[in-house]
């Protein structure tokens, strides 16, 4: 099998009794390694902690790894080779918020990639959550490592960096956000407990204007509890913070005798269809652990390091003050818990208080959600989607189902939206804002003229905008559009949202010297040529737009990110107007710039260097084709440096994908991306291998197509053989490629893919790569991916669709990894059997 590889496209994988070898050189003399997974790896003080013998969590593969080389052949984790790993140990370049007031810009310095030590610390996998108990955080977070501010100057360029500054060398930031006023930042840093070694939270704040940090709180009696919101800024000078209740003791102890059996019962017949689930609670243990661990105690925090309790300790999901800063809604789940579902669809508690700590009353209490259908565009029972009116000072509005939350129920309206004051007066009922016959997606608020209500119904792909007036009974509602949500050409885009001082975003409205209400909407562009971001000036009224702005055409690919004019009643003139805008191109790495009207100039305020120089000329074109029943393909072809086909002849080429559903023919043929953006390259994505000289074919297009009432998945296997074949007949057309030296792959639900196609396109492909794939849908009975039926409903489907049916037919190799710890339903008992099924046929693997 490894001189089948080695011959045919460069990657070796040789199954020995000790070692799983993989490799990749493009030519035919064995090549060095670049990961080698072992069934029992030494046990060393950087190893994960729990290797198996055929997967590798996918972080760990990729990531920089501290071990030293082991010169045992066959032993521990290995570098890649010189060429991958100078690419993977570029730093991204940092993140950027910009503050309130539009008159500051904070960039976040961020790592690479994490070294195994990290990924493989300690962790309490409950309900759903990853928790690391050391720190009582999320486990795997990534972090900052450095934090500078800029002053935006008045001509658009960038003032002098200040360095935030005042914590420790090597810090771990998270959760950094700005004061309402952008005169502070808040974020937390971990650090090590003096006592027990332990990883402990702590906030700081630092002034925006000196850069100067310091911990808001220096009592060590205050711990912080991050499982879910941490903290929000309740006004300029306060933050609401989940901190570890001080009565708190030890974790419980896991008994030595169970408590007793496992029991789950249905003695109420409810219907409870799940998609496949894991790391749920299994038992009382874990009950009691999820409970330790995401009970907080919420304290007011004040920047002079003021502390006041306030509510009870409960599990706190969600922390959201009004806009006026005069109350506070409080989110929290309950028992009774579940073993089936996550803490999600946990009984789910809304709560007002004051910010001085008075209870003002309970929004709603609902109850354990384990019957929600599978059915998509099916939702949980009662108020639903709880939020605070942002151009309001107290104003809650919400939605509620009319079908029970059951899609498949037909109902006319099927979704209501409600209004009604934080605290109402004489008991007044909350008002109907609108009434809906698809499935209400979310409100965009302008003010109480106006506002953009979004309702979509997945089965018809129906998609509508509407324009309401919420505070004018006497105006109708009105469809400002109507769409196919696959029909990305007709997108009109977003509108461009404006901070208010309260901290909340709304619609800005434009200022001309028209007549009418005027609105910016952003938008991706989508053409049969490539996407082409625009900006529309739309009159909200009558609904006319006027582009006012376009990204270039011939050489780069351009994007409004966000607005830099400031109005404190967002209002905007739009000869005033300012933009943040990200420019690249093929070869030039992304740069920001500010856009000011009426003009259009633009000053640049970045001016990164290209990550992968030795990539810089590498060949990017995106390329069409036809599939054999005439439905129109797209891909992005790569290439390495200086590679001229009539010179070199044909590549090792891999073809990396993930399938898409489409209900037409017409949608699943347009084109979604753009030629002049910049290939960045990642750990887990195939562009690596342009350093090793292969060609990669990323991201073809793979529509699985269902029109009018036909079932996408019931042509599955059909449809996903031709739209490969077209793709490998392209590139061999080309001349870039040859049949016998292209490779298949992908993650997910594109291992799936890329299993079925060595089954049933074995002629297409010399070997295949599957990550973190499930094999065998009867595994998955209650549906995947779009899949809504069950398994009893569509067998057949189920079968034919699952490659561990097949895996007779799999007579070419195929490399499976994943990680023994998938947080994901796709456990490694999918890639786990389906490698025995292959093995028990004597296949190659």
């Amino acid at each position: 099998m490894v001189p089948l590889l080695q011959q045919h496209i460069g990657i070796g994988i040789s199954h020995a009794a000790n070692s799983i070898t993989i490799t990749t050189d493009p030519s035919p003399r064995p090549p060095p390694p670049l990961l080698r997974l072992h069934p029992q790896p030494r046990r060393r003080r950087h190893a994960p902690a729990k290797p198996i013998a055929l997967y590798t969590n996918c972080k760990c593969a990729s990531a920089a790894a501290s071990v030293e080389e082991d010169d045992v052949a066959g032993l521990g984790y290995r570098h890649p080779p010189k060429q991958i790993q100078e690419i993977l140990d570029v730093p991204p370049n940092p993140s950027y918020l910009i503050s309130p007031r539009r008159d500051r810009i904070m960039f976040l310095k961020r790592t690479a990639m994490p070294p195994l030590s990290e990924l493989t610390k300690p962790e309490n996998v409950l309900s759903g959550i990853r928790i690391d108990p050391g720190s009582n955080m999320r486990s795997r977070m990534s972090f900052y490592t450095g934090i500078t501010v800029h002053d935006l100057m008045a001509n658009g360029t960038l003032g002098p960096a200040k360095e935030v500054h005042g914590y420790a060398d090597g810090a771990k930031i998270n959760f950094v956000t700005w004061s309402p006023d952008g005169q502070h930042m808040a974020f937390t840093v971990r650090y090590k407990d003096k006592v027990d070694n332990s990883v402990n939270l702590s906030l700081w704040v630092a002034n925006a204007e000196s850069g100067e940090a310091r911990p808001l709180c220096i009592s060590e009696d205050i711990r912080l509890n991050a499982i879910f919101e941490l903290f929000v800024w309740v006004n300029d000078s306060t933050v609401l913070v989940c901190t570890i209740p001080s009565s708190r003791g030890c974790p419980p102890k896991k008994p030595l005798v169970p408590f007793g059996p496992r029991i789950r019962s249905n003695e109420h017949k409810n219907v409870v269809q799940m998609r496949a689930t894991k790391e749920m609670l299994k038992d009382l243990h874990e009950e009691e652990l999820f409970d330790y661990y995401a009970t907080s105690q919420l304290i007011l925090l004040s920047l002079d390091g003021t502390v006041k309790p306030i509510a009870p300790p409960a599990i706190y999901t969600a922390l959201d003050p009004s806009p006026d800063e005069k109350y506070l809604m409080l989110t929290s789940v309950h028992r009774p818990y579940s073993s089936t579902v996550s803490y999600k669809r946990f009984p789910k508690k809304v709560e007002l208080w004051t910010v001085d700590g008075t209870f003002i009353r309970e929004v709603c209490d609902l109850p354990l959600a384990e019957d929600i259908p599978i059915t998509s565009g099916s939702v949980r029972k009662g108020k639903r989607l709880i939020r605070w009116r942002p151009d309001m000072p107290s104003t809650l509005y919400w939605v509620e189902a009319q079908d029970g939350g059951d899609a498949n129920v037909e109902v006319s309206p099927r979704d209501i939206v409600y209004m009604e004051l934080a605290d109402p007066l004489n008991g007044e009922e909350p008002q109907v804002l609108l009434k809906l016959d698809l499935r209400y997606r979310r409100i965009s608020w302008c003010n109480g003229s106006h506002a953009l209500v979004y309702e979509h119904w997945y089965k018809t792909r129906r998609t509508r905008t509407w324009v309401i007036s919420p505070d004018c009974k006497d105006v109708s509602p009105q469809i400002l559009f109507e769409r196919s949500s696959e029909d990305a050409y007709s997108n009109p885009g977003s509108p461009m949202m404006c901070r208010t001082p309260a901290g909340t975003f709304v619609i800005a409205k434009i200022k001309t010297n028209y007549e009418g209400t005027y609105i910016l909407l952003k938008g991706k562009g989508a053409t049969p040529k490539g996407s082409t971001p625009f900006l529309d000036l739309l009159n909200i009224n009558t609904g006319v737009k006027e582009r006012i702005w376009e990204s270039s055409k011939e050489k780069y690919y351009e994007s409004v990110l966000a607005l830099m004019s400031y109005n404190p009643k967002c209002e905007i003139q739009l000869n005033h107007l300012k933009l943040l805008v990200s420019k690249e191109s093929r070869m030039e790495p992304t740069q920001y710039y500010i856009k000011a009207w009426p003009d259009k100039n633009q000053v640049q305020i970045t001016n990164y260097s290209h990550p992968y120089p030795q990539l810089a000329l590498l060949q990017k074109e995106v390329i069409r084709y036809q599939r054999e029943d005439g439905v129109k393909l797209t891909a992005t072809l790569y290439l390495p440096p200086a590679y001229d086909p009539s010179k070199d002849g044909p590549l090792p080429c891999l073809i990396w994908s993930y399938p898409g559903e489409f209900k037409s023919r017409e949608a699943a043929g347009q084109v979604r991306r753009s030629p002049n953006k910049f290939a960045r390259i990642s750990s887990n994505f195939p562009l690596l291998w342009l350093a090793r000289g292969f060609a990669i074919l990323a991201d073809p297009t793979i529509p699985i197509i269902g029109e009018r009432d036909q079932e996408a998945n019931d042509r599955y296997i059909e449809q996903l053989v031709a739209s490969a074949e077209a793709a490998v007949n392209e590139i061999v057309r080309r001349g870039v490629a040859h049949h016998d030296r292209i490779a298949v792959g992908g993650h997910s639900y594109g291992a799936f893919m890329t299993a079925n196609l060595l089954a049933h396109a074995p002629h297409l492909f010399c070997c295949g790569i599957a990550r973190s794939g499930a094999y065998n849908r009867t595994l998955t009975p209650f549906g995947f991916q779009k899949e809504v039926r069950t398994l009893w409903v569509a067998t057949d489907t189920y079968i034919k669709m699952s490659p561990f049916m097949s895996a007779n037919k799999i007579k070419k190799p195929i490399l499976l990894i994943h990680g023994e710890d998938d947080s994901k339903v796709t456990t490694a008992m999918q890639s786990s059997q389906f490698y025995d099924a292959l093995k028990g046929e004597a296949k190659m693997v």
